[in-house]
């Protein structure tokens, strides 16, 4: 496990919070003035007590049905960048890889997209119909008669496909930023909870 996943577990852990928490009543007294000069040890005395009378870890073994949902759409869309492989130019692979940036993104939040039926359904058909459909359609065709335009048609076949790719773009960026204002919520909650339970803070959100 690479060391920055390990810290960002600890910065997660019950320990971490339980010190900090702890860490915080050392602040406060010495703000209050009754650390005095050795508030520095006081604080540090104080996270490594909570640290170490935190509960363990809940050990969590069992895989939730929106882990379940949103892993076999990462499997259904890694398989489907392994099947393109170099068949499209360079710009149709840089659009795709920037969708698939972006479902990557929306799937790892696994709860809050698999709360939103909508949100899902549009993850979903992207990954299993939508982009599947647009790309294999494309694919089939002589690559010079894609970059051709014929019968007064305003695209080729490759601008089509570009536009299609930006269609779908822009639809789950709607969905990322869903999914992204959940996160934020969440956050002021957490903000409104601290502040009704240690009083105002600097880091208001609103």
């Amino acid at each position: 496990m690479a060391i920055s996943e390990r810290v960002l577990r600890y910065l997660g852990s019950t320990r971490n919070i339980a010190g900090s928490s702890l860490a915080l009543l050392g602040l406060v007294t010495h703000f209050l003035g009754l650390a005095g000069a050795w508030w520095p040890v006081v604080v540090a005395a104080l996270y490594g007590a909570g640290a170490l009378l935190a509960p363990p870890e809940r050990v969590r073994l069992t895989i939730s049905h929106a882990e379940v949902e949103t892993r076999a759409l990462r499997a259904d869309l890694d398989t489907l960048l392994r099947r393109i492989g170099g068949r499209f130019p360079a710009d149709v692979h840089a659009a795709v890889d920037t969708l698939a940036e972006v479902l990557g993104g929306v799937l790892d939040r696994a709860e809050q997209l698999t709360s939103s039926p909508d949100q899902l359904h549009v993850v979903s058909q992207t990954i299993r119909r939508y982009l599947p459909a647009s790309l294999e359609a494309y694919a089939n065709l002589p690559r010079g008669y894609a970059r051709t335009r014929r019968g007064g048609r305003e695209h080729s076949a490759h601008e089509e496909l570009l536009a299609q790719l930006a269609l779908l773009d822009a639809e789950l960026r709607k969905v990322a930023e869903a999914v992204h204002r959940g996160d934020e919520q969440a956050l002021r909650d957490q903000g409104r909870f601290l502040r009704d339970k240690f009083g105002g803070s600097e880091l208001d959100l609103g």
